[in-house]
């Protein structure tokens, strides 16, 4: 289990010695292709285990890691306030795929996620600087990470409008500039192509989602471009349809918050009777979480493969994707087999034809649960007046 946790020393151990050409950074399983935080944070993993030695220290603080990822989820989940508690068992116990990328394989994309969700405490306490620089710390430990950035992209330009979210995106890009400062000063070309590199081709052997598929049509450009083409029109047609709630034009995202119009929904009881039973009402905190992790979703939907390891990119994003939408008494025992079936599919080794084509057919239907869940309010024709007028509080006026 120790395979990648070495190739991972080995990798920062040159930059130890002084090697600042990112492509001369490698270890045993090949050249080192992640941005320059993962060198930091594993350097500085590398000496508190004894240039990388002690690896039963490295498990401890790992573990201290999946407390404080959990504990950060947890957070944002009180937060929403959606899903049921006895959902936190399966998130904590039920898992034996996610204990074992974090503390007995000691992969970087935990790191990743566990920032990631930190920043997204931040958003949520409405600290969105700060959100925005940790985010980007995030993706500079893995790449992965940018399958959130439509959403937060979307939610700056809800917020602050084009110019508004401008400084925020400058915060990210600034700390990837000085995070890989000193290796662009050497060899730019190097740093950008190895540690962004868009185009890397996987191994078929280790695919999780597409077994099902002939290896020709796996490592296929047009296949590639074609999964490109279905997550850009699935992230459009959820920011159009499903992240902007407003009746306005989209496009007024790009005015100042203040200049924008938000026509409400009648207030009447037949409009919060359906808003309560068919859609799932969105407070500020709820709204967040919904379109990053949504975002995030359908990337992961659309990726060209997924390994064993990417498990965590959207294991603790599961439940709230599923309860976000309201659930009737017995809709509950769907979901928690669902979540069962994904479960069983990621710890099918090595993967099958049965087992890739029940993870996308989970997807599909976690995919459809967000969509006709979470429709806009339909639009209510007013009510002939009765004889008798109705009382309407002073809280409704």
């Amino acid at each position: 289990t120790e395979i990648d946790w070495k190739a991972y020393m080995e990798e920062v151990e040159g930059f130890a010695n002084g090697t600042l050409d990112y492509t001369q950074l490698k270890g045993d399983t090949g050249p080192l292709v992640y941005p320059a935080g993962f060198v930091y944070i594993f350097l500085g993993l590398y000496y508190a285990t004894g240039r990388g030695a002690d690896i039963r220290l490295a498990q401890y603080l790992f573990a201290g890691l999946y407390l404080l990822n959990l504990l950060l989820v947890f957070r944002i989940y009180c937060r929403t306030n959606k899903v049921p508690p006895y959902v936190f068992f399966f998130m904590c116990c039920a898992s034996y795929r996610i204990h074992s990328i974090f503390v007995l394989r000691l992969f970087n994309d935990p790191v990743a996620m566990a920032v990631l969700f930190l920043a997204i405490n931040l958003f949520l306490e409405e600290r969105w600087s700060w959100g925005c620089l940790l985010f980007s710390l995030a993706v500079s430990v893995k790449m992965n990470i940018l399958l959130f950035a439509p959403g937060l992209l979307f939610l700056l330009l809800q917020r602050f409008g084009l110019l508004g979210c401008i400084p925020k995106l400058c915060i990210c890009a600034l700390l990837q500039v000085i995070l890989g400062l000193p290796f662009l000063l050497v060899n730019p070309m190097g740093y950008l192509t190895r540690s962004f590199d868009l185009g890397r081709q996987f191994q078929f052997k280790w695919t999780v989602n597409w077994r099902f598929l002939p290896e020709e049509v796996f490592q296929n450009r047009a296949f590639h471009a074609t999964l490109l083409l279905a997550h850009l029109a699935g992230l459009g047609l959820f920011a159009v349809h499903r992240w902007h709630r407003s009746k306005e034009s989209i496009l007024t995202l790009l005015k100042d918050p203040a200049e924008r119009k938000y026509p409400s929904p009648p207030l009447t009881v037949n409009n919060i009777l359906w808003q309560a039973s068919h859609v799932c009402p969105l407070n500020a905190s709820a709204q967040i979480v919904f379109v990053l992790f949504s975002s995030n979703f359908l990337g992961i939907c659309c990726s060209r493969s997924l390994h064993y390891q990417f498990y965590v990119w959207y294991f603790h994003t599961l439940p709230y994707l599923l309860w976000c939408t309201p659930t009737a008494k017995l809709a509950h025992m769907p979901k928690v087999l669902l979540l069962g079936v994904i479960e069983l599919c990621w710890n099918t080794y090595p993967s099958t034809v049965c087992s890739s084509l029940s993870l996308h057919i989970c997807h599909g239907l976690v995919l459809l649960q967000l969509w006709y869940g979470t429709g806009p309010l339909p639009t209510l024709h007013p009510s002939a007046p009765s004889r008798r007028p109705t009382a309407v509080s002073k809280k409704a006026q």
